[in-house]
């Protein structure tokens, strides 16, 4: 009992502070869109073209708009205190860090996925391709709000640069970018690939909270 009042007091706490920042989200669906529209008129607007690279387009411009928010994950927590006040409660920094990744996934991420559909349909990409678009992006984007949890407890270590958060997720986003785009251009084999993604996807999940909890640590210590 007592860990479920822990979840919701945390979730509900995000979800008010993802309400205040309303315009960090719109602002990150804004450069999504407007990047789309950047790429059709660079590329043109002939329905082959678009087919063999609209989702590649896609996956690279929901990756980067995600890195967007990287720095909001923990850093502002880390900086109030909040962190340890959250781990002298009772709440473990693995914990949090759960809660934060969950918290992510429906306040960032679940807004580019509603909002899938219609990019789809700016690329002119078929409807079948637009559902396993949808299905490989609902795998994908938990493990970018993963990455995202590592990445953004590193840079609690390295307070002169944030880059190293988006390079890290620029780099381990690519396996997922490849086997998102495999199954959306596949004619068979879909099991097979999704069951890849899903393996990475649980691989993630056992090891970010683990990592995530370390980085906070030693981030705390050398405050």
């Amino acid at each position: 009992m007592r860990f479920i009042k822990c979840f919701i007091s945390i979730f509900l706490r995000e979800y008010k502070i993802s309400l205040r920042n309303y315009n960090e989200l719109f602002s990150s669906l804004l450069f999504f869109f407007l990047s789309i529209f950047i790429f059709i008129f660079a590329i043109g607007s002939e329905k082959e073209i678009l087919n063999s690279v609209g989702v590649g387009i896609l996956w690279s411009l929901l990756m980067l708009s995600s890195t967007l928010s990287l720095k909001k994950y923990y850093q502002n927590d880390f900086e109030s205190g909040n962190l340890i006040i959250m781990h002298m409660a009772g709440i473990s920094y693995e914990f949090i860090s759960i809660i934060k990744i969950f918290s992510n996934f429906v306040f960032v991420q679940l807004p580019f996925l509603i909002s899938l559909p219609l990019a789809s349909l700016m690329i002119n990409l078929p409807i079948d391709k637009t559902i396993l678009f949808l299905i490989s992006f609902s795998l994908g984007s938990i493990i970018l709000s993963c990455l995202g949890s590592i990445s953004s407890s590193m840079n609690l270590l390295n307070k002169t640069s944030f880059s190293i958060g988006s390079l890290i997720v620029m780099l381990f986003s690519i396996p997922i970018i490849i086997f998102s785009i495999g199954l959306i251009n596949s004619e068979q084999n879909y099991t097979n690939i999704l069951n890849i993604i899903f393996g990475i996807l649980l691989i993630f999940i056992a090891i970010s909270p683990w990592a995530t909890g370390y980085c906070i640590r030693v981030a705390i210590e050398n405050q």
